[in-house]
């Protein structure tokens, strides 16, 4: 295919074997493990990104796991890019996409956990902002609008998801990162299919209104 041209077929394995395995390190489960809370998998939501965390009543564990949630999509581009430095940048936009592509797809199905992961939000933004940081930043705006005025996590999230492919062709990058968006966009989609529903049932809880509801856009 032409969009592969100038890449070998091992350069692409490692960038999906490499992505996956970075995206598949569970920072929730080890970071509550370390800080001495309670098991992730056995509270609120049972999810594993940094909003079920934030149950545990730790806070600095939770930042930690939203750093580390959204570092290795970022850490998995940033490497695919400098191992292409020498590549057209054609071949550098696909690596770097399916680098991240990977990675997020690792964090939503890490082969440690018995492939059951997170949302993949934050994973989402750190993987963009190292693909196409403008397009991170804009998408990152799309959340923080649609959380302020609507209040809804899940909807901010949804909605941010949405655009980042179209925010790829607005700033002007390569294809490839275009690419990369949607299949994290749907991927985000699909693993918030239990919110959307609440959402439209008007059952969804707002941001700050109940610390017990496990509806949240979890990372």
């Amino acid at each position: 295919m032409q969009m592969f041209e100038g890449l070998s077929f091992i350069q692409v394995a490692v960038a999906l074997a490499g992505g996956y395995l970075l995206g598949s390190i569970p920072f929730g489960v080890i970071t509550t493990r370390l800080g001495g809370a309670p098991d992730l998998r056995s509270i609120g939501s049972g999810n594993i990104g940094a909003t079920n965390v934030l149950r545990t009543g730790r806070k600095d564990l939770a930042a930690i796991t939203l750093l580390g949630d959204g570092g290795k999509g970022a850490v998995a581009v940033l490497i695919a890019w400098l191992a292409t430095q020498d590549n057209t940048l054609q071949a550098q936009s696909v690596m770097t996409a399916l680098a991240g592509g990977a990675a997020f797809l690792g964090h939503l199905f890490p082969v440690w956990l018995g492939f059951k992961g997170g949302k993949g939000v934050a994973t989402f933004f750190g993987t963009l902002l190292a693909a196409a940081w403008p397009v991170g930043m804009l998408a990152g705006a799309t959340w923080l609008l649609m959380a302020f005025v609507f209040r809804f996590s899940s909807l901010a999230s949804l909605t941010a998801a949405a655009l980042a492919p179209v925010y790829v062709f607005v700033v002007g990058r390569p294809t490839p990162i275009a690419y990369l968006g949607l299949f994290m966009a749907i991927l985000i989609y699909v693993r918030h299919t239990q919110n959307i529903r609440r959402l439209l049932r008007g059952e969804e809880p707002r941001i700050g209104q109940s610390k017990r509801a496990e509806a949240g856009a979890e990372s």
